[in-house]
């Protein structure tokens, strides 16, 4: 059991995924500090110098925290954003894969059986 957990972790892509989820959570670190410190700041500067993860509304001893909410909807889509041109970016670095012939149809195919039939009935005279 040991020596199949090894190889497991031995496997590239393990390795990679690992390598991914640490550098993802570094970057959501990153994120959350940029709507938090800078991203807010300049929202409450046009809301009336509200910090936006202090916006609460209170139903009988429920408290909404709607504006850190709206803090991860930020976070997400600066996230979302920034995967978006990195996938844009390796794609444009990676070859592309040649696009396939169409597959052919089936008049085709009868068309090259005809061919081949009549080739063959003409070499057997």
């Amino acid at each position: 059991m040991l020596k199949e957990f090894k190889e497991f972790i031995a496997r590239g892509n393990v390795i990679d995924l690992a390598v991914g989820v640490i550098i993802g959570s570094a970057f959501t670190a990153i994120v959350t500090s940029l709507t938090n410190n800078l991203i807010n700041p300049l929202i409450g500067l046009f809301l009336g110098k509200i910090d936006l993860s202090n916006l609460v509304f209170k139903v009988g001893d429920a408290t909404f925290k709607y504006g850190s909410f709206i803090n991860a909807i930020i976070n997400f889509l600066i996230i979302a954003f920034v995967v978006f041109i990195l996938v844009k970016a390796i794609n444009s670095l990676l070859p592309k894969k040649e696009e396939a012939d169409s597959p052919e149809t089936t008049e085709s195919i009868l068309a090259d059986i005809r061919a081949l039939l009549k080739d063959q009935d003409q070499s057997n005279k």
